[in-house]
């Protein structure tokens, strides 16, 4: 659709009444109810000639002959990109309720995903989708090195996303005859010291860095330790790289299931396939999203699949709104919300955007 149309006032008037009036009633609207209920001060008349002309630039269409008309992918195509603002009182309720319900501190990041995840299904009445960050995109925030048994250690990382990588390091006679016990404090003061030295150095490092330590700068008495902990952080690093298609977790199907569009069970049935069984084909629509997903106007970073435009043919009936959240200005994941292309555009936006700007801070912090 041409985003140039030579749309007059009373044009763009019209059609945003069509398209809120169709939203709020999932029923084909009239010329008459539009006169009525817009205060559009214009006669049914005028109002039904404006729809017919908007029908004709393909903004509108009769679902049958006798109906009202509802709006086509390219009437709301339209609307999103130049006449709705993201609701600034969503925004409110999802900053209120992100920050009151939940708690960074002791919880996994995937458990704190779900927790935002059904926040948004509630609010946006819609399905939420969050991606969880790869491994490899965690940083660094602490090591340490405990010993388990004598011979072995353990290493822990602690990443900024507060998951946990482990590797037990298993070491050679000889470094294990040097006072590695669990009961003797002179090892345990060799393991804090270099817990301390991996911690200073690779705090705030990616995972996938952790090989090009400078060892050269640990002292002499630990440099016989160097080999042995450049490999064993060398198995996380390979550990952690990401797998094929990272992971979305989703929440709001008993929303979703209240939309008059969803009551098609055999399209709600190749929706939930979709998000169980192969979830790889919805990536691309998350990090790479194609020109057809345009972001929204006036500098809100969303991007909106509406209808025909997303590639996928189950949703094709749907609407997906996705923004990405950061870990110090480097994405790592994305938001998203999925419903009828008869959603509510303001709340979608508004919705998508806090969650990812405040997952954003809360991973940056």
């Amino acid at each position: 659709m041409d985003s140039a149309l030579p749309l007059s006032a009373r044009h763009e008037q019209v059609l945003q009444a069509t398209i809120r009036h169709y939203i709020a009633t999932a029923e084909p609207v009239g010329s008459r109810a539009l006169a009525q209920e817009y205060n559009l001060k214009v006669s049914p008349a005028t109002v039904r000639n404006t729809m017919g002309l908007l029908e004709k630039y393909g903004l509108l269409y009769q679902p049958h002959t006798s109906s009202g008309r509802v709006p086509s992918d390219s009437g709301y195509r339209l609307y999103v990109d130049r006449l709705m603002s993201p609701s600034a009182q969503v925004r409110r309720r999802v900053d209120a309720a992100l920050a009151e319900e939940i708690d960074w501190m002791g919880h996994s990041l995937e458990s704190l995903l779900r927790s935002a995840t059904q926040i948004l299904s509630q609010i946006s009445g819609y399905l939420a989708l969050v991606t969880v960050p790869q491994a490899n995109t965690a940083l660094i925030r602490h090591i340490q090195l405990v010993a388990v048994e004598s011979g072995q250690m353990l290493m822990v990382l602690l990443l900024d996303s507060l998951a946990t990588q482990s590797v037990v390091v298993q070491l050679p006679p000889m470094l294990a005859a040097e006072a590695l016990a669990i009961d003797d404090s002179l090892g345990r003061r060799n393991l804090e010291i270099l817990s301390n030295f991996l911690t200073h150095h690779l705090r705030g490092r990616p995972l996938a860095e952790v090989t090009s330590l400078d060892w050269g700068s640990l002292d002499a008495e630990f440099e016989q330790y160097g080999v042995l902990l450049c490999q064993a952080l060398g198995d996380l690093a390979l550990r952690s790289q990401p797998t094929e298609t990272p992971y979305l977790v989703v929440s709001g199907l008993a929303e979703v299931l209240r939309q008059p569009e969803f009551s098609d069970a055999q399209r709600i049935q190749a929706i939930v396939r979709l998000l169980e069984e192969d979830q790889s084909q919805l990536w691309p629509l998350f990090i790479a999203a194609p020109s057809a997903a345009r972001p929204v106007p006036s500098g809100v970073d969303v991007r909106v699949w509406i209808g025909a435009e997303n590639p996928l043919e189950p949703m094709q009936g749907c609407a997906l709104v996705v923004s990405n959240y950061t870990r110090h200005n480097t994405s790592v994941g994305s938001v998203g919300v999925l419903g009828p292309t008869r959603m509510v555009y303001e709340n979608a936006v508004a919705v998508v955007k806090s969650a990812a700007d405040y997952l954003s801070t809360a991973l940056s912090e």
